[in-house]
């Protein structure tokens, strides 16, 4: 990815989502620009219309933490985005992201046993952890239930990222569909600004920008997020509609993969379905292994979780 066409990009579509009302500027007449024109941006950002422009032509390397602070200001950029943009001038900067070199992309491997372990001990709710591709790197065990749809039989590292894109049962399991969409996006596009040269990102986007313009729409936006905490509702074809909080943790020895756990409202009916799935996940053998690359699909039918 060019860093460069990712600053101006990021840049203009920041720009344009701003009006002059928002920041308290009068509209004018025979405006040309969507949102603010770069003049007032400059002028917002303490900044001069030179610099700004040399900015949003992508050349952001040298630019002053002060100066990006205030741009970020200028822009209204919340905290991913402001992230984002430090993140953008670190990588022109020759900066890892975060502090140390970043190791490059391998074939995946099963998850290290000690993390394994530690989602096998959490038995309240599905657990998995994901890499900064989008992969399923591991699971427990009702992890694996929960996310029989995505895992299938292909053989392939399950991808959250295809699933939602390239698999049409992922309109069932995610009744919030274009909403899990923008998510994705803005995750994958959190990613790739803090590690331009990740060659498995480029590929894995290249190769979903080629197969779903849903995709390609959200990645030309160069909307950000970043997950944390909230809620989540999906329709499950063993249990049906589950509606669930989730927690994400860095799993801070591996740099990129987060460790989600899914919980429920105790006595809720999705706490409820979450046992039947559990109970579901030990009756049926082909669903008793927990390292993801291994899981064949279970056969999913209503009546084998009674």
């Amino acid at each position: 990815m060019d860093n460069k066409a990712e600053v101006r990009e990021f840049l203009m579509t920041r720009r344009a989502r701003i009006s002059p009302a928002d920041v308290g500027l009068p509209a004018g007449v025979n405006r040309r620009v969507a949102g603010l024109r770069r003049t007032e941006v400059a002028m917002l950002a303490d900044v001069s219309v030179e610099y700004y422009a040399k900015l949003e032509r992508g050349d952001i390397a040298g630019a002053s933490a002060g100066v990006l602070e205030s741009l970020a200001r200028a822009l209204r950029l919340d905290e991913t985005e402001r992230m984002h943009l430090l993140d953008l001038a670190r990588s022109a900067d020759g900066i890892p992201t975060s502090g140390r070199a970043r190791r490059r992309a391998t074939p995946q491997q099963p998850a290290r046993a000690g993390l394994q372990r530690t989602l096998d001990a959490i038995t309240g709710g599905p657990a998995f952890v994901r890499d900064r591709h989008q992969n399923l790197v591991a699971t427990n065990a009702l992890g694996a239930a929960f996310y029989s749809p995505v895992i299938g039989t292909s053989g392939r590292a399950p991808n959250l990222a295809r699933f939602q894109f390239l698999d049409p049962a992922s309109r069932d399991f995610y009744p919030d569909w274009d909403l899990f969409a923008q998510m994705c996006v803005g995750i994958m596009r959190v990613e790739a600004g803090r590690d331009p040269h990740d060659r498995a990102m480029q590929d894995l986007v290249g190769e979903l920008t080629t197969r779903s313009e849903t995709f390609a729409r959200l990645w030309s936006a160069h909307d950000v997020r970043t997950h944390g905490t909230g809620t989540k509702r999906f329709h499950h074809p063993v249990v049906g509609a589950l509606t669930v909080l989730y927690e994400e943790l860095a799993v801070t020895a591996e740099d990129g993969l987060r460790l989600i756990v899914y919980t429920a409202e105790p006595g809720s009916p999705t706490a409820e379905r979450l046992q039947l799935l559990a109970s579901w996940s030990t009756a049926v053998p082909a669903a008793a292994p927990t390292a993801v690359g291994d899981h064949p699909h279970p056969s999913i039918r209503a009546e084998d979780a009674t």
